[in-house]
């Protein structure tokens, strides 16, 4: 195959543990990630709470996955799930998984593909377990997908609903520019954007009401930044009180 084409991905939804909402933000957002080349869901679809996930899944041509609770208590999607996972995984044609949910029951899931050498990202809510969210390579907040309703014009739609404050980013930001190696302090923000990807698979300036990371960080209150004429951005934390700048 050509190296150009985008990474094949398999996508699996959990829809006892996903909104319709976000179905549009979703395959947007995959769209940035590479080809969704299978879109399957999982759930109970004769219940009147899947009504919402009906209505959308010709739009998005996803392949239904009926799943009836036979048993109280005992989840048939989420095992039927997994099994199709791991078909899909030994099949070796997928380049990743994107799996849809907040159930920290996945967790061992996204482990097991992920050592085989196969990237997982992660959707899923706010509450999702930390376990899940690390598992993955990157775990998207399913919030963040959602679009604000226009209520003062295209500007106020295209602008994130802040998750967080900006100031919570800034802890995270100064740990990884402490981490780079510089003898001024100073270091490219494109790293950095890399680096706060690595070491935390959920961070995304979205959650802080922000598109760019160089908005996010300006806003904390916490950082320089500059960018001669030709260069890249570059970022440092502010130098402490008492302490004089190089």
């Amino acid at each position: 195959m050509p190296e150009s084409r985008s990474p094949r991905l398999a996508v699996l939804i959990d829809a006892d543990n996903a909104s319709a909402k976000i179905a549009d933000g979703l395959f947007e957002e995959i769209a940035k990630i590479g080809e969704a080349s299978v879109r399957r869901i999982y759930g109970d679809f004769a219940n009147a709470r899947m009504k919402a996930w009906t209505e959308v899944l010709s739009r998005h041509a996803i392949i239904p996955q009926q799943q009836f609770a036979y048993t109280t208590g005992k989840n048939a999607s989420d095992i039927t799930l997994v099994i199709d996972a791991m078909d899909l995984l030994h099949s070796g044609r997928f380049d990743g998984f994107c799996l849809v949910s907040s159930d920290s029951d996945f967790t061992r899931l996204a482990s097991r593909i992920r050592e085989q050498g196969v990237d997982v990202f992660g959707f899923g809510e706010q509450k999702t377990p930390e376990s899940f969210r690390q598992a993955c390579r990157r775990f998207i907040y399913t919030e963040n997908l959602i679009a604000p309703a226009a209520t003062n014009g295209a500007e106020a739609a295209a602008a994130p609903v802040p998750l967080q404050e900006p100031v919570a980013a800034a802890a995270i930001i100064k740990r990884v520019i402490a981490q780079m190696e510089s003898e001024d302090g100073w270091v490219p923000l494109g790293l950095v954007g890399n680096q706060l990807a690595n070491l935390a698979s959920d961070f995304d300036p979205r959650t802080y009401g922000f598109r760019k990371l160089s908005d996010l960080v300006r806003k904390t209150g916490s950082f320089e930044l500059e960018q001669a004429e030709g260069k890249p951005m570059r970022v440092r934390a502010k130098p402490q009180a008492g302490r004089k700048k190089r």
